[in-house]
């Protein structure tokens, strides 16, 4: 399932990334254009306004010797724009007499964009706003302003502009929206993973402990945390099917050991019988050794149940545990979910042995260490420190939270009971007392005090010796 649904999140991801970048990536080159297009017009205004009083008829005197200043400063410009910038511009008659050009060989050609444009602007209107330049074409872009003197339109100033910085600024810009729509692509698939992960978290939950129970672990169950409602609601169910199987099992080893052991007395009682039977025919009698065969087998056969009913209470595991490096796996464990919350989470945790079960001395530490997570601030510190002290082997939890009072310190632990000001954080309030009845069965111990300047210590105690941790059925 997660193969399937994680591409079909990806893949929808990646439409509507695609459908956001595509217009935005034909805004910035519009955009681009159409700065470039503005800036030649207003280029080729100024060179209108320039050639506005400049003239090819006779003139004499002052008048002449000004014009012809005009005419000079003109040709400079053009000169200047086309040496800065490589933009071909020039002033033309309507008779395609060039009045000042550069470069000084570029005229009007017969046809084409800058034929169009120029006869466009001889009729005294705007040129039409040019076809859109994207980054591969190599096109130019043609802007003529006519020159209007008296009413009447005397001339047309032309630009034929390249359009290469125009296509690199765009292609910049395509370039960032690029890297933006990878960036958010690599958060949508980790939002994917997350979300895939969370909806399938009960899943593999629920095979998991589907495999546990069929491999004869029957108190396993499906923790009801995480995932969509309905996930939940089937982890419930099963839950309460996994019950109710047990209790019918239950009742059936309790029927097997109870009918094994009330039927072994008279078995008991009827091989005795048989055996003074047997003193009183012939040695040798082959129905009475038959009926003396018989009978054992069956006695066999109803101690093999009693001990079948017997064996499937399994016992704690207890052995001789590391503690410090338990401890160590455990904090390990839980960086990921410290730094998530912005917690410092450290832990001194030297090699110390003790006589404890691995597994449920594992579960105790997560959930005091999860306690200790969920109970501190962001900036705050929780530490986790093993030692050894007489008869017994200690983790010790601490965190900066805000700390129990007196009276609540002499409570916590206690079934349901929560703080007053902690009602608003997450918690049934039965972890740490799960805890408490989880290390009284491999014999260790919990207990709670002040951390100063402020928050709560939590200690964790086991037996270092095998003949101080009794044995008891893993609940």
């Amino acid at each position: 399932m997660h193969t399937r649904l994680l591409p079909l999140l990806i893949v929808l991801m990646a439409a509507v990334l695609l459908a956001l970048g595509v217009p935005l990536a034909a805004s910035v080159a519009a955009a681009q254009q159409q700065k470039a297009v503005v800036d030649r017009i207003d280029d080729t205004a100024r060179f209108a306004a320039l050639a506005q009083f400049v003239t090819d008829r006779p003139l004499s005197g002052a008048r002449r010797a000004d014009e012809g200043g005009r005419k000079e400063t003109l040709r400079r410009e053009l000169a200047s724009y086309y040496g800065v910038y490589g933009i071909r511009a020039g002033v033309f008659y309507r008779n395609d007499a060039a009045l000042a050009n550069a470069p000084a060989d570029w005229l009007l050609p017969a046809s084409g964009e800058v034929r169009d444009a120029f006869q466009e602007a001889l009729l005294s209107r705007r040129s039409h706003d040019p076809a859109q330049v994207w980054p591969w074409q190599r096109s130019r872009l043609v802007v003529a302003s006519p020159v209007i003197r008296d009413g009447d339109v005397v001339a047309v100033v032309v630009t034929d502009s390249p359009t290469g910085p125009m296509r690199s600024r765009t292609l910049r810009g395509w370039v960032l929206i690029g890297a933006g729509e990878f960036a958010a692509m690599l958060l949508a698939v980790g939002a994917a993973l997350r979300l895939t992960s969370w909806v399938l978290r009960p899943v593999r939950v629920l095979d998991a402990t589907t495999h546990a129970i069929a491999s004869g672990r029957l108190k396993s169950r499906v923790a009801a945390a995480g995932g969509p409602p309905e996930l939940r609601r089937l982890a419930q169910a099963f839950n309460e099917m996994a019950d109710n199987v047990e209790d019918v099992l239950e009742q059936q080893r309790a029927f097997v050991a109870d009918a094994s052991h009330q039927l072994r007395n008279p078995l008991s009682a009827l091989l005795l019988r048989i055996e003074l039977l047997a003193l009183e025919l012939p040695e040798g009698n082959e129905e009475i050794a038959s009926v003396r065969t018989e009978g054992k087998r069956l006695a066999q056969v109803l101690d093999d149940l009693l001990d079948l009913a017997l064996a499937e209470h399994a016992e704690a595991d207890l052995r001789v545990t590391d503690i410090g490096q338990l401890a160590a796996e455990r904090v390990a464990a839980w960086s990921a979910a410290a730094e998530a919350k912005g917690v410092r989470l450290t832990g001194d945790c030297p090699a110390t042995t003790a006589w404890a079960d691995p597994i449920t001395l594992s579960s105790a530490l997560d959930a005091v260490i999860d306690n200790a997570l969920k109970f501190t601030p962001e900036g705050g510190t929780v530490a986790v420190t093993v030692s050894s002290r007489g008869d017994s082997s200690t983790v010790q939890v601490t965190d900066t939270g805000s700390g129990l009072t007196d009276e609540e310190l002499g409570r916590v632990g206690d079934r349901f009971w929560r703080s007053g000001h902690h009602q608003n954080i997450k918690g049934s309030g039965l972890g740490l007392s799960i805890t408490r009845a989880l290390l009284a069965a491999s014999g260790g111990s919990i207990t709670f005090g002040p951390h100063e300047p402020r928050g709560l210590t939590v200690t964790l105690a086991v037996p270092r010796a095998a003949s101080t941790a009794p044995s008891a059925p893993r609940a």
